[in-house]
């Protein structure tokens, strides 16, 4: 039985009880609101921001339901009807991030299907083994400008700017470019003058499309240009907007989260002779628990329909609770190393594509950093870690850590142009048709290969400042007492 006076079931008509997904209180502690909503069922009445209403799904089944059920919940957002009747205003804050773009990923059917291919085909193209190189070097040179002083924000100084340097890396985007495409998309996320955010990342993506159109080189920004489905400038703005908002602020979040726990949970301190990789675990612990983007997946009910014991009205969104679904006590399961079931990736038709590179780039960005730096420990309390306010990510706003300073000994100048990506054969099913220039623009014929990139101490990207960085050196840092178990934990990376 419902709970009493409950709005979810009164047609989607009440709003005494619509929880906010908003403000420090939800920040500091989600899991204990989505507790509280799981007394409506699977679905609840939530408050996205100020006057933007939708529903929550909070249920491991029903959420996979909504995400694998396209006939039934429509990702296109023109179907947002509060917005299209002007219920909620086009500058609220959450509107960068919900309404309608020409992507893959607000679209369903066969417009989803042509938009998606060019995305997948040009991710599948990138070489791992170049794009963990991209990774190490970025790490390396980030680690060197910290590693000497003892302390660090680890959000700030390292996972906020990795994913920058290696989106620069594979999407062939000059430095300059690629700051402010980040500052418009941190502006999205966060709600801080979406509008203009908005604006800025739109504008700057025309940018980058006009200098590939004229320069195309081994990057996936050119490799998209020349894909067969010819896609319009308008469709790449919007294609290059959802990867670089998947690639870089949940990116980030994914890392410092891991490193949050880490640094903070014994369990993940790693008995290795037992052979358990605890990054890995990490990782997996991360996605269950607290997966980078806690609420998103926004689907629109095709028509009026019961779902759960509540009446979803057509038009109204449905926001899958990635964290909430991973966190159903139906699973009631707490062996998740290695269990890659959870939600964190979104389901069915709109699966993340760059799943596996995403995985990838947190790994080794988070075994440098044990790697070389194996005494670090949080400077605060875990418990005083501060969360971004927000209704989607899952982000602190900072990490400070400390650690005995590492010197660095020898240094090389930092080379001033940034490598192509490496590329491996397209995919069997891409059939451009012969001699056909805008996809061969960019063949994997002329991409370098991985011995042909920088030494893993070279920085990957002209916007890191000349300056020194490391080679060769005395490892880890100097313990202090008892050592913290990355010791051994960096000697065993070393030998893998």
């Amino acid at each position: 039985m419902p709970p009493p006076g409950c709005p979810a079931h009164t047609g989607g008509t009440g709003h005494a009880a619509r929880e906010p997904l908003y403000g420090p209180e939800f920040a500091a502690d989600p899991h204990a609101v989505y507790a509280r909503l799981r007394q409506y069922g699977p679905t609840a009445p939530v408050e996205l921001a100020p006057g933007v209403h939708a529903t929550l799904v909070t249920s491991y089944q029903a959420a996979l339901e909504v995400l694998r059920s396209p006939e039934k919940f429509a990702k296109d957002a023109r179907r947002w009807k509060a917005l299209a009747d002007g219920r909620v205003a086009p500058d609220n804050p959450v509107v960068p991030m919900m309404h309608y773009r020409p992507n893959c990923l607000f679209n369903d059917g066969e417009t989803h299907a042509r938009l998606r291919q060019p995305v997948t085909d040009s991710l599948d193209r990138v070489d791992p083994s170049a794009l963990r190189g991209y990774v190490e070097r970025s790490a390396d040179t980030l680690i060197d400008r910290f590693a000497p002083n003892g302390e660090a924000d680890l959000l700030g100084d390292y996972a906020k700017v990795l994913p920058l340097q290696v989106f620069q890396q594979l999407f062939g985007c000059p430095p300059a470019l690629g700051e402010r495409l980040v500052k418009g998309m941190s502006g999205i996320f966060d709600g801080i003058d979406a509008e203009r955010a908005n604006a800025l990342l739109t504008e700057t993506c025309v940018e980058l499309i006009s200098l590939k159109r004229r320069q195309p080189g081994a990057d996936i920004t050119s490799w998209m240009l020349a894909h067969p489905v010819r896609l319009t400038d308008e469709e790449m703005i919007h294609q290059l907007i959802v990867l670089m908002g998947a690639g870089t602020e949940p990116q980030q979040n994914l890392i410092t989260n891991a490193l949050r726990l880490l640094l903070s949970d014994d369990r993940f301190a790693g008995d290795l002779s037992g052979g358990s990789l605890p990054v890995e675990d990490a990782l997996d612990e991360v996605l269950w628990l607290d997966p980078p983007m806690a609420n998103y997946a926004i689907h629109y009910p095709v028509h009026d329909l019961d779902f759960g014991g509540v009446r979803l009205l057509e038009g109204e969104p449905v926001v899958i609770s990635l964290a909430a679904a991973n966190n159903d006590p139906a699973l009631a399961s707490d062996h998740r190393a290695g269990n890659r079931a959870h939600l964190a990736w979104s389901a069915g038709p709109h699966t993340c594509p760059g799943k596996d590179a995403a995985r990838l780039i947190a790994a080794v960005a988070v075994e440098k950093l044990l790697d070389r730096i194996p005494d670090i420990e949080l400077a605060v309390p875990a418990d005083q870690l501060v969360w971004r306010p927000g209704p989607f990510a899952r982000a602190l706003a900072a990490l400070p850590v400390r650690f005995p300073p590492v010197p660095l000994t020898v240094t090389t100048p930092l080379p001033t142009q940034a490598p192509a990506p490496e590329a491996v054969p397209a995919r069997d099913h891409i059939d451009p048709t012969p001699g056909d220039s805008r996809w061969n623009a960019s063949p994997a014929s002329q991409a370098p290969s991985v011995s042909q990139l920088p030494s893993p101490r070279q920085a990957p990207s002209s916007s890191i400042p000349q300056g020194a960085t490391s080679t060769p050196r005395e490892p880890g840092s100097a313990p202090r007492g008892r050592r913290r178990p990355w010791s051994s934990l960096a000697a065993w990376w070393r030998g893998r």
